[in-house]
């Protein structure tokens, strides 16, 4: 079985960006994850941000409703905006 690699994203639902990690298999993306995911995937690692950006959450383990998810992206990829890792 391929080893998985940590993933470090940034999701954004309608009140919060959460930022953490995906454990994904080498050359998958993304979108697959999600698009195989039950009702809920995990998150490690996280922070929880409100919009105004002011850390409202962390946790070492988080459940995530993938039905509240807007946005995902990796952090990685995010250059400006309200994904940006470090606003404010």
């Amino acid at each position: 079985m391929p080893q998985e690699s940590i993933t470090r994203v940034v999701l954004l639902t309608g009140h919060y960006r959460i930022v953490g990690n995906i454990e994904l298999y080498p050359g998958a993306r993304l979108t697959d994850y999600l698009g195989e995911a039950k009702e809920f995937f995990a998150i490690t690692d996280a922070e929880v941000w409100d919009f105004n950006g002011r850390k409202v959450a962390s946790a070492n383990f988080m459940d995530i409703n993938r039905a509240h998810v807007e946005v995902i992206m990796p952090e990685q990829a995010v250059t400006q905006g309200i994904g940006k890792p470090n606003i404010g």
